[in-house]
């Protein structure tokens, strides 16, 4: 159909299923679900069967693709559970050997470290819950899903690290002011250490976790895990200069511990800001654009735009096709884009391509929407 434009749609969301829809002229497809019109003799039947999707719907992933591609963004939500209890169990851990140590030595700055290490382990509980959420299908109310609920955990994690830092900001201007002495200093010294390898290692295994299933809230709490082992340390080195009759020693450490809390505060609220503000890495645009103009049949790649919601990313792409080709043709062209773009980002879980045709007389069929759009 040459002078025509289609426009094709094609929805995966996160729970892998494969619903399309094409729009142009008098063009269907026979890929949606039959609908019965009117009530019938299996209307009941089918009501019973809409209501157990529904459930199944919540509990549990399921789709009409292959299961690698649709076990995707489900994996990552149970990797990212795995490492929640992990930690969970990691830093209460931590947290039941320091607090056994403050009873011994009365030691006020290992009880606020005790204090901050439970802290730290309780913001397993928003996550998890956004983890969950992030499993339910999307909806006619939230129609792109859950997903962004791991980000409002992250906005939780980063006031958390905000009143981790005036804690130990408090902590310490409160020792200049109140020296205090300190017993069993060999015993507090043992647990400032086991604060700070605990919450080094889940730094470490929740920001590994993090970065490779996308999630930011998860690398923001792994940073905030990482504030919590540096106070530990300045425990450590107020018990040393304890030790050495040095009252000052102790409170002027926790001071510089606290501006490195800060610095570790302003990059965990960048990212997930930015998440906030749907920014992606460019390289990841440059490599949805390379992978389009590598597809047969596109001609050029205009508007690309995606947005991370939770540990999933979307797209929406608009290419040209040739003027000459059907919208059956420039259908297939839009499948095999949006196959290419599925392969060029793992952690793509759904695109919307869009196709115009080329119109070699300078016409742009977009005119009509000009007053729309501001163009």
């Amino acid at each position: 159909m040459e002078g025509n434009r289609s426009t094709r749609t094609h929805h995966h969301d996160s729970h892998g299923h494969g619903h399309e829809q094409g729009h142009g002229h008098g063009h269907g497809h026979g890929h949606g679900h039959e609908q019965a019109h009117g009530p019938g003799p299996g209307h009941e039947h089918r009501r019973r069967a809409s209501l157990r999707h529904r459930i199944g719907h919540l509990l549990r992933p399921h789709g009409h693709e292959a299961a690698d591609k649709v076990d995707t963004a489900m994996e990552a939500s149970r990797e990212g559970m795995r490492t929640l209890w992990i930690s969970f169990a990691v830093l209460g851990a931590t947290t039941v050997v320091q607090a056994v140590i403050v009873a011994l030595s009365g030691s006020v700055a290992l009880l606020g470290d005790t204090v901050h290490n439970a802290a730290d382990a309780l913001t397993a509980v928003p996550l998890g819950i956004a983890f969950v959420l992030g499993r339910r299908a999307a909806n006619r109310r939230f129609t792109y899903g859950y997903g962004r609920a791991e980000d409002l955990a992250g906005v939780l994690i980063v006031l958390t690290i905000a009143a981790s830092a005036a804690f130990a900001a408090w902590a310490a201007v409160d020792r200049l002011l109140h020296p205090r002495g300190v017993t069993h200093l060999w015993a507090v010294a043992a647990a400032a250490l086991a604060g700070f390898a605990g919450n080094e290692w889940v730094a470490r295994h929740r920001i590994r976790t993090g970065r490779r299933i996308g999630s930011a809230a998860l690398v923001a709490d792994g940073l905030h895990a990482r504030t919590d082992g540096f106070t530990s340390l300045a425990v450590l080195l107020g018990a040393g200069g304890s030790a050495l009759g040095l009252r000052a020693a102790d409170p002027a450490v926790g001071l510089l511990i606290t501006l490195a809390i800060l610095v570790v505060l302003g990059d965990a609220a960048r990212q997930v800001g930015r998440r906030l503000m749907d920014c992606v890495d460019p390289a990841l645009v440059d490599t949805a654009e390379r992978a389009l103009r590598r597809v047969e049949g596109v001609l050029d790649v205009g508007q690309l735009r995606m947005r991370w919601l939770g540990h999933s990313l979307r797209a929406e792409a608009d290419i040209v096709v040739g003027h000459r080709l059907t919208v059956v043709e420039a259908h297939d062209v839009a499948v095999a884009a949006e196959h290419a773009l599925m392969h060029a980002l793992p952690r793509l879980t759904a695109a919307t391509v869009h196709t115009d045709h080329s119109h070699p007389g300078g016409h742009d069929p977009h005119a009509a929407l000009g007053h729309h759009t501001g163009g």
